[in-house]
């Protein structure tokens, strides 16, 4: 019991599938779906935390999703800023620093002001670090990470042979972050879908057939178990 205490992934990320499904399968319209699995995210927030994971983040909408119907794009708008705004609330009761990560310019203004008010009043809290990604993709950070890189050197303030990985790493959404340790993805899609592309390299995968809204602590409590077993070298050859 004492080696999977030690041995807890400390940076968690989830991609956050099946909730249309979900809700197709109990003759609910897709939208109930989303709505059952924004509910979810606390219950998984709380039971990482005690579990002794120090940062979850979650893909809550790409920057692809925009090709969904307009139907389905509004009311998933409509949902994330409300969830925004109950968030405070979450995060306070919870001790949870929350930050964005994502194109935020491509967000309306009133989701924009909820995000910033959101990480303002956040910021000071040091239980979980919460992440949550919003109209992101990975291609679109690192396109933007590459633009910020380009603008220090033409400003002359970075010589271009002193770019390194940690000059990218720095220039990316996720800058005050460390890589995450394990990806889950549910309802069993076996891709990561444009998330995270630089930051998964040397992370763990765990697919499960369990849709979102039913991804509970207990099935936290797999993936978790699934990693401990893992023998994680970092591309290192023994």
């Amino acid at each position: 019991m004492e080696e999977k205490i030690k041995n807890i992934p400390e940076h968690v990320a989830i991609i956050l599938d099946g909730n249309g499904r979900w809700a197709k399968k109990r003759g609910m319209p897709r939208n109930y779906g989303h709505a059952q699995g924004a509910k979810n995210v606390e219950v998984i927030c709380r039971a990482a935390y005690n579990m002794g994971i120090r940062y979850l983040t979650v893909y809550a909408f790409s920057t692809e999703n925009w090709n969904r119907p307009k139907e389905e794009v509004d009311a998933l708008m409509k949902l994330l800023n409300q969830y925004m705004k109950n968030c405070r609330k979450t995060a306070k009761k919870n001790n949870m620093k929350v930050r964005i990560i994502g194109d935020k310019s491509g967000l309306s203004e009133e989701i924009r002001k909820d995000i910033e008010a959101l990480e303002e009043a956040t910021k000071e809290y040091d239980g979980l670090n919460f992440t949550i990604a919003l109209n992101y993709g990975g291609r679109d950070e690192l396109t933007r990470a590459i633009k910020k890189i380009a603008a220090s050197v033409q400003r002359g303030e970075l010589d271009p042979e002193d770019i390194s990985e940690e000059t990218v790493g720095a220039s990316l959404d996720t800058a005050e972050l460390p890589d995450p340790d394990l990806l889950i993805r549910t309802s069993y899609e076996l891709r990561i879908s444009n998330y995270l592309l630089w930051q998964l390299a040397y992370s763990e995968f765990y697919f499960t057939e369990v849709p979102w809204p039913d991804f509970d602590e207990k099935e936290l409590q797999k993936a978790v178990e699934a990693y401990q077993q893992r023998d994680r070298r970092f591309g290192k050859i023994s």
